[in-house]
C-alpha cells in the first residue's frame, strides 16, 4: 500500500502578514534607496523655475552608472545631456546636495561674456535664465572680474560637468567652485510634488501650498 506524503504544513495568517511586509518594507527601502530621492530647494539659484519650498521627485536610476552591458540594456539608463537640471552633492561639501543645470560637456569649450553663455563659440540659448540686473549692451565694457558677467574660456575635463543656476546673478556654481565630477551626480529632477511658500501667512492647514505648480514637470 503506497503512503502519501504529507502536506507541508499551512503558514499561519501572522507568518503572511509578516512576510507581505517584509517584502514591502524591503522594496520600498530600495525604490527610495536606487531609483527616487525626494530633495527641497533650499534657495533661490534656480528662481524662477524651481522656487524656495518647492519640493521634488528625484530620479536616482536614469543617470546612474552601469557596470556592464547587461545593466545598460535592462536598466533604464541615459547619459548625461546639456539642460539636466541635477541633484549633486557639492565639490566643497560633499555631504550637503546642491541642484543645478548642465550647461557644459566634458570636452566642450565654456565662455561667458556679457552674462550670455557661448559652447565651442556657439552662443547658447536659454529661455530659463533670469538676471538680477539685466546683461549689458554689446558695446559696454566687460569687467572681467565679475564672475557673474564674464567667465573663461574653459575646457570641461572628460567625465566632468559645467553647472550653473537659472538665477545667475544669484547662484554659487561652477563659476566659483569648478567643474562637477559625474560621480557626484545623484539624479535628474522630474517634478514637483509639493510647493509651500517659506513664511507664508496663517497657522497650520494649506495656507501658503502653491497648488498650481504640483505635479509640475521640471525641465
Amino acid at each position: 500500500m503506497t503512503r502519501r506524503s504529507a502536506s507541508p504544513p499551512k503558514k499561519s495568517v501572522v507568518r503572511e502578514y509578516f512576510e507581505s511586509l517584509v517584502v514591502a518594507v524591503i522594496l520600498a527601502l530600495f525604490v527610495r534607496t536606487w531609483v527616487f530621492q525626494a530633495f527641497k530647494i533650499p534657495s533661490g539659484s534656480m528662481e524662477q523655475n524651481l522656487l524656495i519650498g518647492d519640493h521634488l521627485i528625484v530620479n536616482k536610476m536614469e543617470l546612474a552608472p552601469t557596470a556592464n552591458a547587461l545593466e545598460r540594456v535592462v536598466l533604464p539608463h541615459r547619459d548625461v545631456r546639456r539642460g539636466d537640471i541635477v541633484v549633486f552633492k557639492s565639490p566643497q561639501q560633499p555631504d550637503r546636495d546642491l541642484i543645478k543645470r548642465v550647461i557644459g560637456l566634458p570636452g566642450e569649450r565654456i565662455e561667458m561674456r556679457r552674462k550670455r553663455v557661448y559652447v565651442d563659440g556657439q552662443a547658447l540659448n536659454e529661455p530659463y535664465v533670469q538676471f538680477l540686473e539685466p546683461p549689458p549692451p554689446d558695446d559696454a565694457p566687460e569687467h572681467a572680474n565679475d564672475l557673474r558677467e564674464t567667465y573663461g574660456p574653459v575646457t570641461v575635463p572628460a567625465g566632468q560637468y559645467f553647472m550653473m543656476g537659472d538665477n545667475r546673478d544669484d547662484s554659487e556654481d561652477s563659476r566659483y567652485w569648478g567643474f562637477l565630477p559625474e560621480d557626484y551626480i545623484k539624479g535628474r529632477a522630474m517634478f514637483i510634488y509639493f510647493s509651500i511658500a517659506d513664511g507664508s501667512p496663517g497657522s497650520g492647514g494649506f495656507a501658503g501650498v502653491r497648488w498650481g505648480r504640483l505635479l509640475r514637470r521640471v525641465r
